[in-house]
């Protein structure tokens, strides 16, 4: 059994990846799938013994959508499909809310608020 599963839950587990600035998931050997969000058991499963992997970070946008809030600068709202076979929502930086495209190839950064609140995941382009 994964000794971190004993010891954290699953989304203590998660975030504890991110404070080491990793992106981290769970891969069920029982169906040989990622799982993700992270889950105290296996979906279709059962499985409690999820294994913790670390992402390599590579993914591509899914969806997107762009909020354009009353006097603030727009921003965008991602769906990012993951190399290792996850789906996570998330955002994309480092260019204009409005250029963010569908099959946009992007890569993992973790964001660390200055407020104190826990660390997640954000993407920036991936270099042609």
């Amino acid at each position: 059994m994964d000794q971190e599963r004993l010891s954290l839950s699953p989304l203590a587990a998660f975030r504890d990846h991110l404070a080491r600035g990793e992106l981290a998931y769970q891969y069920d050997p029982a169906s040989g799938r990622a799982v993700f969000p992270p889950r105290v058991i296996g979906p279709g499963t059962g499985n409690p013994d999820l294994a913790w992997r670390a992402s390599a970070g590579l993914g591509t946008v899914y969806a997107v959508t762009v909020i354009s809030p009353r006097d603030q600068a727009p921003y965008n709202v991602v769906l990012v499909d993951m190399d290792e076979g996850f789906r996570l929502m998330s955002r994309v930086e480092g260019v204009p809310a409005d250029d963010v495209r569908i099959g946009l190839r992007v890569r993992a950064q973790v964001h660390t608020p200055p407020d104190g609140q826990p660390p997640y995941p954000v993407f920036l382009p991936e270099a042609a």
